[in-house]
């Protein structure tokens, strides 16, 4: 995946969270900045008909980059999100894609951080 496109999927995350509501499809939620990016079901859940096992880091990793790759594109959060002293957690620990998403650090350091999970 090049950099330009994790970018651009991640600026879309970005403007699309703040601004759109999450769309339906087929009864499931699709978030705005994934439907705006021509993503499908399959292409996250390796699915044609996706259960409710969660999606593994490696399929969000084929868009938005690996670890080191997110870490540089959050590297002026503070603290930066993807350097966390958990070590490299999977995603959906806090990108929960048909739920709200959640701020892990906070389950631990209640109040003492700023997020907001894209």
């Amino acid at each position: 995946m090049n950099l330009v496109r994790s970018l651009t999927i991640c600026l879309c995350g970005l403007l699309g969270a703040v601004s759109a509501p999450a769309q339906e499809t087929k009864g499931f939620l699709l978030p705005p900045y994934h439907a705006k990016a021509g993503v499908h079901c399959f292409d996250c859940h390796r699915e044609e008909k996706p259960t409710q096992k969660a999606v593994s880091s490696e399929s969000c990793m084929a868009c938005h980059g690996d670890y080191p790759a997110m870490k540089a594109v959050t590297k002026d959060a503070k603290p930066n999100p993807h350097d966390s002293h958990e070590g490299e957690i999977a995603c959906t620990e806090c990108h929960r894609q048909h739920k709200p998403p959640v701020v892990k650090c906070l389950a631990c350091h209640e109040g003492k951080y700023k997020f907001r999970v894209k």
